[in-house]
């Protein structure tokens, strides 16, 4: 079944471009400079936004982004409210495909099927839940498929054959890539491991479902390399997170807009 996910994709293949996913934390800095973050890029050509759901402990999260959810959970940033925040956002883009990226704790702990469905009315089209094992998922992805959620699931470079098949047929949305062995951040480089990856889970996941690659991706040669190797899509969270708390940055707004145009205009070149 379509959502606005799929269908991104779908228009982007036939203008022959990959997807340009950015990572947001809600309530980062604040509530309303969030939402003016998202704007700026979307502006920039951003088409996919994750919003980053706050939680006390973000194993998947790297320093940058742990640091971000922090600070919104300091200033009050609640599960509740960050829904509130989507729903404010999918007012002002109707058609702007959003996913959650949390915790599987911050669903079960409000009820699953409860909250999943208020995500869904808040113009929620899906969710990445890194903690979330395929093996037990069954309650999840049934929630999931009746809502017409995504659940994007995440591989790394050491995913074995057998397992790599099962989180395939249990994905929707797109397939979350790990580029690297460790936990988010920007980084200087990647290594030839990380192409092959790419290369071998596209083999795997064929037409059924778009590979998109994270962690560490932060420049258009980084957003380039990803794409010549295989992938659909390439999702940018530290970059974003850094660029917002760079105190030297007079005009956050615009050049946060800046760096989506130039990593988009990557996913355009062939």
């Amino acid at each position: 079944m379509q959502n606005r996910i799929t269908e991104k994709f779908s228009e982007l293949a036939k203008k022959g471009e990959r997807a340009l996913i950015c990572y947001v934390v809600a309530g980062y800095p604040d509530t309303g400079t969030s939402k003016q973050v998202i704007n700026a890029l979307v502006n920039g050509g951003a088409d996919i936004i994750e919003v980053g759901i706050p939680f006390s402990d973000p194993i998947a999260d790297g320093p940058t982004i742990q640091a971000a959810s922090n600070t919104a959970l300091r200033k009050g940033m609640t599960p509740e409210k960050a829904l509130h925040l989507v729903r404010s956002v999918r007012k002002r883009h109707p058609n702007l495909p959003l996913l959650a990226m949390t915790y599987s704790n911050i669903l079960v702990r409000a009820g699953m099927e409860k909250f999943m469905s208020q995500s869904k009315q808040c113009g929620l089209d899906g969710f990445i839940l890194p903690d979330m094992p395929v093996e037990e998922a069954d309650t999840y992805l049934l929630t999931a498929s009746k809502l017409n959620l995504a659940t994007v699931f995440l591989v790394s470079p050491n995913t074995a054959d057998a397992r790599l098949h099962k989180i395939v047929a249990s994905t929707s949305g797109f397939l979350y890539v790990v580029s690297v062995y460790g936990i988010t951040g920007a980084r200087k480089s990647f290594q030839k491991y990380t192409l092959d990856t790419i290369g071998a889970v596209k083999q795997v996941a064929g037409a059924k479902v778009p590979v998109a690659v994270g962690f560490g991706i932060s420049r258009p040669a980084h957003a380039k390399s990803m794409i010549a190797a295989g992938a659909e899509a390439v999702i940018v969270g530290s970059a974003v997170i850094n660029k917002i708390s760079d105190p030297s940055g007079n005009n956050m707004l615009q050049n946060l807009q800046n760096f989506a145009q130039s990593m988009k205009k990557a996913c355009k070149s062939k």
